[in-house]
């Protein structure tokens, strides 16, 4: 190893490293502290649960809006100023809610929230780990990013719980936002590689990049895929709750069970990554959305037996993890790292509405009918269309052979 291969190794971990981190605390805090601080709030504002989710939702739109303008940053100037300057305005956007007295305000901090996410977490996160990782590494690199941001939800729920029944939420929210705070420093230190990872040996061929992309087939067949693969899990996390509870179970049963979700979307990503070496990366993910499609159409079934429950809900919760790690292998495989944070950013549209609407059509679906069943049945169609979709965009014709 050269002086400056050691070099660059060492920058890729810290990269890394600093990711893992950087996720797991702003996943931890951005998202999934809301579901607690969602009743005080409310109680607090004198508002509704479903105008105050509505602010989440809000946010969630609104990091849609900028992902392609971002997107076009990182490929240009890398993650290192966009991630720290989205880090400190989400340290002074936390502090802000908790000074916030009306609806309108929350909404207000809840669309710079939105923001924040969009420079910070896998939206950004994900292109910085492309562009420094080749081919033979990246599934692997990703996995790790992913694999700790997976236990953000384990550390911060407690944590946020805790906060807010010993000092309130107006409180928590300052001490998470000083906790947030941390991100500050962490995301200097994410740099771009001194040289662009490129093609290199006898297999290398150019990067199609974005022209490309947008002209062909697959691409479009890759985002159908994964934006219905994405509607279909935010609906099942959201309502599978409910879904259980219809069916006869006990609330403390349902919310165990839903815990088993985040368990097994990390086992289902280490499984995946495990298994790329000997399948094509779009088969093998096809292959897990018919897994989750099956689960779904059983639960309805088999959800009154507390084994089928727990079997149809860990057969889902493999899945909901993949398309994480799927999207930027199918793309970075196809197209290259250089257009990769452009072509994931217009991808990422279509999946943050599908993640935004696809619990309102469920819910839609369950008042209409009285039940969860169609709905169910409507999930496990999405995943069906998903695994075909990326079963019609066949082997990448075009694979750059990059260093990693």
């Amino acid at each position: 190893m050269t002086g400056e291969e050691g070099f660059d190794s060492r920058r890729r971990r810290t990269v890394l490293t600093t990711l893992s981190i950087t996720q797991t605390i702003g996943y931890g805090i951005l998202l999934y502290s809301y579901a607690v601080l969602l009743e005080p709030m409310t109680r607090d504002l004198s508002s509704s649960p479903a105008v105050v989710t509505g602010a989440y939702t809000a946010s969630v739109l609104t990091g849609a809006v900028v992902a392609v303008p971002f997107g076009r940053w990182l490929d240009r100037h890398g993650g290192r100023a966009l991630m720290t300057t989205g880090s400190v305005g989400g340290a002074l956007l936390l502090l802000a809610w908790s000074r916030v007295e009306t609806v309108a305000q929350l909404y207000v901090v809840q669309c710079g929230i939105g923001i924040v996410g969009a420079a910070t977490l896998y939206d950004a996160a994900i292109p910085v780990v492309v562009s420094w990782y080749g081919t033979r590494t990246r599934p692997r690199a990703l996995l790790t990013v992913t694999v700790a941001a997976g236990s953000a939800s384990t550390i911060f729920l407690p944590l946020s719980g805790w906060l807010v029944e010993r000092h309130g939420w107006r409180t928590s929210l300052v001490v998470l936002g000083l906790l947030y705070a941390s991100t500050i420093p962490l995301h200097t230190l994410v740099r771009r590689p001194h040289r662009r990872i490129g093609t290199a040996g006898p297999q290398a061929a150019p990067a199609p990049g974005r022209s490309v992309a947008l002209r062909d087939r697959a691409f479009w067949l890759i985002a159908v895929g994964l934006t219905l693969e994405t509607g279909a899990v935010n609906a099942f996390n959201v309502h599978i709750v409910s879904a259980l509870g219809q069916w006869g179970h006990s609330p403390a049963f349902s919310a165990g069970i839903a815990g088993l979700l985040g368990v097994f979307s990390v086992a289902g990503r280490l499984v995946t990554t495990g298994l790329r070496r000997w399948c094509a990366t779009a088969m093998l993910t096809a292959a897990v959305f018919c897994l989750q499609a099956l689960a779904a159409f059983l639960l309805p079934v088999i959800a009154t037996s507390p084994f089928g429950a727990i079997g149809a809900v860990i057969g889902f919760g493999i899945g909901a993890g993949v398309g994480t790690i799927a999207k930027p292998i199918l793309l970075s495989e196809r197209y290259g790292s250089q257009d990769y944070g452009t072509l994931a950013g217009m991808v990422a549209i279509p999946m943050t509405l599908a993640k935004a609407g696809a619990p309102l059509a469920a819910s839609f679906i369950n008042s209409s009918t009285g039940g969860y069943q169609l709905a169910l049945v409507s999930i496990g169609a999405c995943c069906m269309l998903a695994a075909a979709a990326l079963t019609a965009t066949g082997t990448p014709r075009t694979i750059p052979a990059l260093r990693g």
